[in-house]
């Protein structure tokens, strides 16, 4: 049997094991935030084609290019193109200039039944529109007039497109 002392020395170990152990810790929270952000910059390119108009014999020969632009989404932009670099050219009425000598008249529009010239003056003869963040296609329309008699000979113009935004 147990004897006095053992009984003692029993009880206190119960009771320091119990005094020792933690007791259990209530759980405490605290918030914050953490702020994200990002910047997405309006940008534009655009890239033009060629209008290879082929064989002219005085009867008007129409043909159509295109100007890819891609714009992030929402970014409104004007297109325009310039005069050309053609002896005498307006945006009305551009020239090809021949590799004999001479020259051909030409217009670009915006629209095929070739009623709106297409020009490089922002709010009145460019092309306007809204970037998608995907490649958007502008047919450009273009028409060599006819009753024109130019020299024999290979023509060419180089136009500039620039886009605004």
């Amino acid at each position: 049997m147990l004897t006095q002392n053992k009984k003692r020395f029993i009880a206190a170990s119960l009771i320091a094991t119990m005094l020792t152990t933690t007791a259990p810790v209530m759980a405490s929270t605290t918030t914050s935030s953490v702020v994200i952000n990002a910047t997405v910059l309006a940008s534009c390119t655009v890239v033009g084609s060629t209008i290879a108009f082929g064989n002219y014999s005085s009867a008007e020969v129409d043909q159509t290019g295109n100007i890819a632009v891609l714009c992030t989404n929402g970014t409104a932009y004007n297109v325009g193109l310039d005069a050309g670099a053609g002896t005498g050219a307006t945006t009305s009425v551009r020239q090809m200039t021949g590799s004999l000598g001479g020259t051909l008249g030409y217009g670009l529009y915006r629209d095929a039944a070739h009623t709106n010239i297409w020009g490089s003056t922002i709010g009145s003869n460019t092309q306007t529109g809204t970037g998608s963040g995907v490649l958007q296609n502008l047919t450009v329309y273009g028409a060599i007039t006819s009753g024109q008699t130019p020299l024999a000979g290979v023509y060419a113009d180089t136009v500039t497109v620039t886009l605004t935004y």
